[in-house]
């Protein structure tokens, strides 16, 4: 069965950038110590531009998928996260291969 990945594309507030890092840092802790089917999640900071970040993520399926999207920190952190950006976030659906 393929796994199921995204890659977000996020533009912070100069303001809150560090807010964003911090909540992306808490978010990625929670997701690897009480999501066993979360195989990847990664945020990466732009070298050119430093308010812009790409978050990547594998799930085992389709339901590790679904788990992370309604676990209750998702839930508490994500509202603040988006709060953080200039922009809507982009983000792109994969099916992990292999």
């Amino acid at each position: 069965m393929a796994g199921k990945s995204f890659i977000a594309q996020l533009r912070a507030k100069p303001e809150k950038r560090e807010e964003l890092i911090a909540l992306q840092t808490e978010l990625k802790a929670l997701v690897f110590e009480h999501e066993p089917g979360a195989l990847v999640y990664e945020l990466f900071q732009s070298e050119e531009d430093p308010d812009l970040f790409q978050c990547v993520a594998t799930f085992r399926d389709e339901a590790a998928f679904d788990t992370h999207m309604h676990i209750d920190f998702h839930d508490r952190l994500v509202p603040p996260i988006l709060a953080c950006l200039a922009e809507d976030m982009s983000i792109a659906f994969y099916k992990s291969l292999g």
